[in-house]
């Protein structure tokens, strides 16, 4: 029986990569396989999970490696003591493939990581969710513009984000690193963007050499449909029979489309309401009389609900690579008003919603208004059916285990 191993910090589903390598490990098992999941064992705690958990590290690893990045800026080069005890795991294991989706995040050291992987005879397959593996510093660069990645790094205008270094700047000396390793393995390493646009960045990156195979991300269709009534969640959340602009973040910043939320709201007319899905209690009493801020919905139905009754959803987002909010929203008949901004647009056609440039907020409230005018029946049914063409996960994970036996029997 053939053994798949996946990488991630977390392996909670309600993390967007914890739920796909948990649902990737499933139907690697109902297709014969053993399926095991090395996750952060100081982030993330055990959660229920079908596939054998690999807990790498504890809180202490993740503490000493977040103040050792805070102070040197050398994320992914601490934790030796839990990437050497991974590594041997690794080995008496005998993963027949090994699946990467993040190894940032306070748990590995990708040096010696990748030093193994490079004396291994085990085909590697990485997902990219973000930009950190391409760059010196940050995992994302778009919202700034920043170019550096592709000259060599240094001078990072993000220092101070995530993965925060307060005081020093190696972004330069990182990615010379990062070159060095990954690069150590491509002859058996295939990188799979979820995005056509991470893929055409990373073709100017220092993986530019790699092997590629683009593979979107998927959604479950029989949670995110066409909810027939909406009167339950109007009535929840005091909506009324007002025209409803939805916005959903896991974390609402500046990034996300706060400012330009917060901007739309000064146009509105009296019978538009915005109502933002994930708002901080800080955030909620800072809204506006004419926002609606909710903090989590109960249940993943409530959310399908509010995405129904929407007239539109609104993602002004101004780094992105492959938003799964997107799909969920056209998956329950409701159109897309978008930047262009990476990847958000990948999922927008002229029938499922509309782009407009960053930063043109009147663009998006006028791309609703149009919406509003032509009425929401007008989308529901192409909505639906693009949702059922291109986004069934069932269909996306199908493609990875397509690559895993390709890559298996060679």
């Amino acid at each position: 029986m053939k053994k798949l191993l996946q990488i991630n910090p977390v392996i909670r589903t309600n993390t967007s990569t914890g739920r796909i390598m948990q649902e990737i490990g499933e139907l690697a098992m109902a297709n014969g396989w053993e399926s095991y999941v090395a996750y952060s064992g100081g982030r993330d705690g055990v959660k229920p999970c079908k596939s054998k958990l690999m807990p790498v590290g504890g809180k202490l690893d993740v503490a000493f490696h977040g103040l050792w990045t805070r102070l040197t800026d050398r994320h992914g080069l601490a934790s030796w003591f839990a990437t050497k005890r991974f590594i041997r795991e690794i080995k008496e294991l005998k993963p027949d493939v090994i699946h990467i989706h993040n190894i940032h995040g306070y748990f590995l050291n990708y040096k010696m990581l990748f030093e193994y992987l490079k004396e291994a005879d085990i085909p590697v397959i990485w997902t990219v969710h973000d930009c950190w593996l391409y760059t010196g510093h940050c995992y994302y660069y778009s919202s700034i513009g920043c170019d550096k990645w592709m000259s060599g790094c240094g001078n990072c205008p993000q220092r101070t984000a995530f993965p925060t270094s307060w005081f020093i700047d190696r972004s330069k000396q990182n990615l010379k690193d990062k070159s060095e390793a990954f690069n150590s393995i491509k002859d058996k390493l295939t990188i799979v963007p979820v995005s056509e646009w991470i893929r055409g960045e990373m073709s100017r990156s220092i993986l530019k050499d790699c092997q590629y195979q683009v593979i979107h991300n998927g959604i479950d269709l029989n949670v995110f449909d066409v909810q027939p009534d909406d009167k339950a969640v109007r009535e929840k959340y005091g909506l009324g029979d007002k025209h409803i602009i939805l916005g959903l973040a896991s974390i609402w910043s500046k990034e996300k489309g706060w400012d330009d939320f917060m901007e739309m709201s000064k146009m509105l007319n009296e019978d538009e309401v915005i109502v933002m899905v994930g708002v901080t209690e800080e955030q909620q009493k800072r809204l506006p009389y004419n926002v609606v801020g909710i903090r989590r919905t109960e249940n993943v139905r409530q959310l399908a609900e509010l995405y129904s009754a929407a007239v539109a959803f609104v993602n002004p987002t101004w780094q992105d690579n492959y938003p799964t909010v997107n799909l969920e929203s056209i998956a329950c008949g409701t159109p897309v008003v978008t930047y262009r901004t990476g990847g958000s647009i990948e999922a927008v056609t002229e029938k499922t919603g509309y782009v407009v440039e960053q930063g043109d907020v009147k663009g998006l409230l006028e791309a609703v208004r149009e919406i509003e005018r032509k009425g929401n029946l007008e989308y529901k049914a192409d909505c639906r059916a693009h949702a059922l063409a291109n986004f069934r996960k069932e269909d996306r994970y199908a493609d990875y285990l397509k690559l895993y036996e390709n890559l298996t029997t060679r």
